[in-house]
């Protein structure tokens, strides 16, 4: 094989759709508000009393223009159409235009925890209802994690590799980083890396519900009155995560490729940690996500007293928030308590796969704000007197470079430092 090229590489634009909005601007301006975006489930019907989700507002993607009927009808898991939707405006955010010569260099990494599973669910009450016959010919293809990345390709017509990075709730961070090995060893010129979520079926809830890591709000949870509550990392009274639908994408690009093609550079990428628990499918390692901390760092170039704000997993969990937190005091000891460390997911909620590569454009677009969102919901919880987790309210405050961390089930772990430009 060919030497690596060691290029530099760069997020030169981004697009998500989550639970504040259908857009990321919308997105944004809520979050800088302080407001969160959950509410009890209208997607479905599910008994479960972990029935507070986040929905994306506003969203029926088959209502745009560039989705023909043929797609309307045939793609029914709605991670495909989603990702058609952000990989084409995040490309309109980079100003970069896919064409004979910049077409054969991007490549399209998505990620999904769970990939189609709303196209087998309306199969399977196809095949109940109606029998075998009714059941799509275009089901497997919505079930293939590499679909969404394909179907956006053939609409923008970029041909570089496509795949879907498999970390479940890391994939997101899973997509960044190896994107970003990609373009610096010299395969690709250009990657639109992220992740893309629709999760919200009643088996998957109920799931969720059944193995304890979602929220059940009762009438006694401060949630029961005033859904937007239910998530709040690192409170005293977290209860568990609140599932999310949404997706993220980041346009990543060489150095040279910046002059070449009029790019503006929102962010560099600096460094990617990852690791493996094997410890548990669900409860998280603390010793190997140090690691993965640490590495991120060290891959960067930096040491911990460079990082000025830290993107936390922040799930809402008792567990792993504490965990997350007793590893960042290990690796960043007493210099920790200057740190900014606030959790998006107190306002978005989980979006499993798609959950990194959100967090990640939200950080990027506050380094250029000079703003660093909050952890809201937010009830002091003792064991966490020592770290500044952003209570509540966005604030003021400049960084340059910023850790994003991600965690999931199987024990995945992937860590990425962004600096600012």
């Amino acid at each position: 094989m060919k030497p690596p090229l060691n290029r530099r590489v760069f997020v030169v634009g981004y697009d998500a759709a989550t639970c504040l909005g259908n857009t990321f601007d919308t997105t944004w301006h809520r979050a800088v508000r302080g407001e969160a975006g959950f509410r009890r489930i209208t997607r479905c019907e599910t008994r479960s009393r972990s029935n507070v989700v986040g929905e994306i507002p506003d969203w029926n993607p088959r209502d745009l223009p560039f989705i023909d009927k043929n797609d309307r009808r045939n793609w029914n898991a709605d991670y495909v159409l989603l990702t058609m939707v952000l990989c084409k405006r995040a490309l309109d955010h980079a100003g970069l235009e896919i064409d004979d010569r910049t077409g054969p260099k991007t490549a399209c990494l998505m990620g999904s925890a769970l990939n189609g599973t709303d196209a087998y669910r309306i199969a399977m009450d196809n095949y109940t209802k109606h029998g075998p016959t009714k059941v799509s010919p275009y089901l497997l293809p919505n079930l293939c994690a590499n679909l969404p990345a394909g179907k956006a390709g053939m609409m923008l017509g970029f041909t570089g590799p496509i795949f879907s990075p498999q970390g479940a709730c890391a994939s997101g961070n899973h997509a960044i980083g190896i994107g970003a090995r990609m373009i610096r060893d010299g395969e690709c010129d250009v990657v639109l890396a992220g992740g893309v979520e629709t999760c919200l079926t009643p088996e998957i809830i109920q799931g969720f519900a059944n193995m304890w890591a979602t929220i059940k709000v009762g009438p006694t949870d401060r949630a029961f009155d005033d859904p937007t509550q239910a998530s709040r990392p690192f409170s005293l009274d977290r209860r568990g995560i609140v599932l999310g639908e949404g997706g993220g994408v980041l346009v990543l690009a060489a150095e040279e490729t910046l002059k070449k093609y009029n790019l503006t550079p929102r962010a560099e990428v600096l460094g990617v940690g990852w690791t493996s628990d094997a410890h548990h499918f669900t409860l998280p390692n603390q010793a190997t996500i140090v690691r993965a901390i640490a590495q991120a760092i060290d891959d960067a170039g930096i040491c911990p007293a460079h990082i000025g704000y830290v993107n936390a997993h922040g799930t809402s969990t008792q567990k792993g928030d504490a965990v997350e937190i007793q590893s960042l005091r290990e690796v960043f000891g007493s210099a920790l308590a200057a740190i900014p460390v606030s959790s998006n997911k107190s306002q978005i909620g989980h979006t499993l796969g798609a959950a990194a590569a959100i967090e990640a454009a939200l950080a990027i677009e506050g380094m250029h704000q000079g703003i660093v969102l909050p952890t809201v919901n937010h009830l002091p919880d003792p064991a966490f007197a020592d770290v500044d987790v952003v209570p509540n309210a966005a604030r003021r405050h400049s960084y340059d470079t910023f850790l994003s961390n991600a965690f999931g089930f199987g024990g995945t772990n992937c860590c990425v430092v962004f600096r600012g430009v």
